[in-house]
């Protein structure tokens, strides 16, 4: 194993296996995955069929409004797809969360919200082709006349980019937009207290006193709703998109 610093978010290459590079954002991913298993598998020890504990019943509330989402959105005949959905709800959540614990966030490399995409493209694609078979679909292009087919495939094409860079660019924002605020204040601090003489503005203007309250009001808007709103958003757009596939 050949350590290497080729980019900000690159930790190490393993030459052995073709110089795969092992980023951040593949290490951190693997840990969110690592925490929902085990957070999966404490949830859903001992389980009871009466005098369930808070635990189980946690667990079961978490079911119960997943598999509602499913059926309100998708319909009946989809709640095969609550794992699904689950699984990138809680992956979404915990990656962008998991920069309130300093980590980066994988929700904030491109390549993370895009693989989700292209997975949920996939699943669109394929449902078209069963429902309309080869033809159909390419048909599809035409509608409503032949010249608006060059627009319908490029509409098909922005689908899953438009889902990638919808959900990166909020997360990337708000991180931008909380550290911009966060050096506005710390330039204002010293601007504001460093004009007393001596000792005690040396002293006063290295305090932060302007950086406590706003940032945590902002991190609590961009980081806790931000991350359930991305979440909630994309898992939104992944149900429509593959239960209209069929029609």
């Amino acid at each position: 194993m050949d350590i290497s610093v080729t980019g900000a978010k690159i930790l190490f290459t393993i030459p052995v296996l073709g110089g795969i590079k092992i980023s951040e954002t593949l290490v951190n991913t693997w840990l969110v995955m690592i925490v929902l298993t085990g957070l999966c598998w404490w949830l859903t020890r001992d389980l009871k069929v009466r005098d369930i504990s808070k635990k189980q019943a946690v667990a079961e509330k978490i079911v119960m409004m997943a598999e509602n989402l499913v059926r309100e959105n998708m319909g009946e005949k989809w709640m095969h797809y609550v794992p699904f959905i689950s699984a990138i709800f809680g992956l979404s959540i915990f990656s962008s969360l998991s920069s309130l614990l300093g980590l980066w966030a994988p929700t904030g490399d491109i390549s993370t919200t895009m693989a989700w995409a292209i997975v949920v493209f996939v699943q669109i694609t394929y449902f078209k082709l069963r429902t309309n078979g080869l033809g159909g679909y390419m048909k599809g292009f035409c509608d409503p006349i032949f010249l608006m087919a060059p627009f319908n495939v490029l509409g098909e094409v922005f689908t899953p980019i438009s889902m990638a860079f919808r959900h990166f660019g909020n997360i990337v924002s708000g991180g931008v937009i909380t550290t911009l605020v966060y050096g506005a204040l710390t330039v204002a601090n010293q601007a504001l207290f460093g004009w007393l003489p001596g000792f005690l503005g040396e002293i006063l203007a290295g305090v932060p006193f302007l950086t406590v309250g706003v940032p945590s009001v902002l991190s609590l808007y961009f980081d806790w709703f931000g991350s359930f709103m991305q979440a909630f958003i994309f898992c939104m757009l992944s149900m429509m998109y593959i239960s209209t596939a069929t029609e």
